[in-house]
């Protein structure tokens, strides 16, 4: 049983517990010994806060297995229930370990699975947040996958990708022969369940699945120069993978799909790294975007942004370029097919 003196590694899930100013507060009163980034959007929101942090991308769950010690788990969901919902997910990947989650949307510790000891009491009394107490087993292999929490109309994505929009507080999916279909609760996005039948799945409970936004704030644009020359790194419909890609060496980003250039332009803007987006206009809106000097977006003006992603993926080359001369041979090669915006206009 960890005690009030044990040192503590503080794991923080989602972008808003930096935008809202709760690691702050958390780390005020907790001195964590470690402080532990999981997610996309969260590691950007990290690096414009200027706290000093660790960067790990796998799921929290994956994070918090691998901590011995005291491990918190902190996160800010978009409304509570969908925060709580959030906890109780990462705590039946965990069963039968407990988990201590503080929940920063309104001001909870769960605790999942332990007792509430010496430990939590001390958490509780230096946030203030109110103690309560939560069980739940291991969740069982099911052929179909529920995903709480959600908001009418907001956009719902598996590993990435936009499948759809909800339609009420819950979205089943179900697996057929390695596909995912949706059941009920959602309004299908047909090209987005196209691009992840292409990944055939066998297990529901490994995907990745969320409905809303992935950051409500704006990007803060960086001050460091673009760099003109460069490696070109190439993202199609997968910007949850951006940060793992990313090398020092990278001038700049082409992306295809209208929110994975949101997501690219979004952290192309933070790091300074320009994008030519090929989209077609079907954005989810899933995060706010924003571009770095140098981008631009080329809108298809009677094709599918797939089909100019496929042609402009062979041309890309794959040692060092300068990124307005490879820019300008795009925007040649396309010409009146598509519809260019360039940043800054």
């Amino acid at each position: 049983m960890a005690s009030r003196s044990d040192p503590c590694i503080l794991v923080l899930h989602g972008p808003e517990v930096f935008d809202a100013g709760d690691v702050h507060y958390l780390i005020e009163r907790l001195h964590p010994e470690r402080v532990i980034v999981a997610g996309v959007m969260a590691r950007t929101a990290a690096e414009e806060s200027g706290i000093d942090c660790e960067f790990i991308s796998v799921p929290p769950s994956l994070v918090l297995k691998d901590i011995s010690g005291c491990a918190i788990l902190a996160n800010h969901g978009k409304i509570p229930e969908s925060g709580r919902i959030f906890g109780e997910i990462v705590a039946s990947r965990l069963f039968p370990r407990g988990l201590i989650h503080l929940e920063c949307s309104d001001k909870t510790l769960y605790v999942w699975n332990q007792a509430v000891d010496n430990l939590v009491q001390d958490i509780g009394e230096k946030t203030g947040f109110c103690v309560v107490l939560q069980r739940i087993s291991k969740n069982a292999p099911s052929p179909k996958r529920s995903i709480r929490g959600c908001i009418r109309g907001e956009p719902v994505y598996v590993n990435g990708v936009v499948i759809g929009h909800a339609t009420g507080p819950e979205v089943v999916l179900k697996l057929e022969e390695g596909t995912i279909i949706p059941e009920s609760g959602i309004i299908p996005k047909m090209h987005g369940l196209e691009k992840i039948a292409k990944i055939p799945v066998s297990d529901l409970s490994s995907i990745w699945c969320k409905s809303g936004t992935i950051r409500r704030n704006a990007p803060v644009p960086t001050n460091l120069g673009q760099r003109q020359q460069g490696r070109v790194l190439f993202i199609d419909h997968a910007g949850h993978h951006l940060y793992r890609l990313l090398t020092p060496d990278i001038c700049g980003i082409i992306s295809v799909g209208d929110d994975t250039t949101a997501v690219c332009g979004h952290i192309g803007s933070h790091l300074g790294i320009p994008v030519f987006g090929i989209i077609d206009g079907d954005r989810d809106g899933i995060v706010e975007a924003g571009y770095a000097p140098g981008s631009v977006l080329a809108r298809a003006v009677s094709e599918r942004d797939d089909d100019i992603g496929t042609e402009i993926r062979a041309m890309i080359p794959q040692g060092h370029v300068t990124w307005n001369d490879l820019v300008s041979q795009l925007i040649l090669h396309l010409g009146s097919r598509v519809a260019l915006s360039r940043y800054p206009d």
